[in-house]
């Protein structure tokens, strides 16, 4: 493919085919994990502590220079990553190794890398991507959890995860989900392709997955508000098929709590090898990640 005569490098941009990143300069994959609990989400702010704020200063002590980081997908407020991925550029040369172990040691103990590798220049941590899951854990009882209360949203109704199931169903394909886009979403467009969802529960933790494309603003959260509305039997199976129909926010149940949320993966083509980590029994294991 011939090169894009239009196209200037920017750090961390995307670099269409045919081109290459500039003369000395390297390009690095890393997989993240973070508590998100006492970050007020992913992206950088001026007034509170952002993990990637977090990330970039531990990168660049260890490049001896400042270096920024770009991601797969922006979380909110209080939610979690297993699986996030990032890339950034850099001129500094180091082991990958070294890398992630000397992030590690600069790092606050709610967010580690887990993964460090060159990357060719066409990746991009958020373009080429191909989908993202997330798992949302919901405990069903009637206390709240001391354990992992910032790790785990709570409803003391009893809910049927099998009605659940069965209802998110409707979900599946790709559609117009403006019934469930959270309001300041700046995307161009409703339309998302949800390639699977599930509801399976252990003991007293039901867990919905779902996987697709990409996902609107609380998305994920506003399927999972509109799925315990279903599961503690006020609203009937196919409500979650007449919300997407009628595509009104205003129809639907609230914003479930970001404590429970969890991005659990990140796909990519084969050729860019990022290893898949396959999340731990206490977040319910393989579940339904294939």
């Amino acid at each position: 493919m011939p090169a894009d005569n239009n196209w200037n490098y920017l750090p961390n941009c995307k670099v269409p085919e045919g081109e290459k990143l500039p003369s000395g300069t390297l390009r690095y994959g890393a997989v993240v994990e973070y508590d998100g609990s006492q970050f007020c989400g992913w992206q950088r702010q001026l007034h509170c502590d952002a993990v990637q704020a977090s990330v970039e200063k531990a990168l660049s002590s260890v490049a001896a220079q400042p270096l920024s980081i770009a991601c797969a997908g922006r979380t909110d407020t209080g939610v979690h990553a297993w699986h996030q991925v990032i890339h950034f550029d850099t001129t500094t040369v180091r082991e990958p190794r070294n890398w992630m172990l000397g992030a590690n040691a600069n790092l606050p103990a709610s967010v580690r890398l887990h993964w460090v590798d060159k990357m060719p220049a066409q990746f991009h941590a958020r373009f080429s991507a191909i989908s993202r899951t997330y798992r949302y854990l919901i405990l069903n009882r009637q206390v709240k959890a001391a354990v992992m209360h910032n790790g785990l949203s709570w409803c003391r109704h009893p809910l049927s995860a099998d009605v659940m199931a069965k209802a998110a169903q409707a979900l599946l394909g790709e559609q117009d989900f403006s019934a469930f886009r959270g309001a300041g979403c700046q995307s161009n467009t409703p339309m998302r392709n949800v390639n699977s969802i599930e509801v399976f529960q252990q003991g007293d933790i039901i867990a919905i997955e779902i996987c697709a494309n990409a996902f609107l603003l609380h998305m994920v959260r506003n399927i999972a508000g509109a799925l315990m509305e279903v599961g503690k039997g006020k609203q009937k199976v196919d409500w979650i098929e007449r919300l997407l129909a009628g595509r009104d926010r205003t129809k639907s149940a609230a914003t479930a709590p970001a404590a429970g949320l969890y991005l659990i993966d990140v796909g990519y083509p084969e050729q860019y090898a990022i290893p898949y980590r396959q999340p731990p029994a206490y977040l319910l294991g393989a579940g339904a990640v294939q």
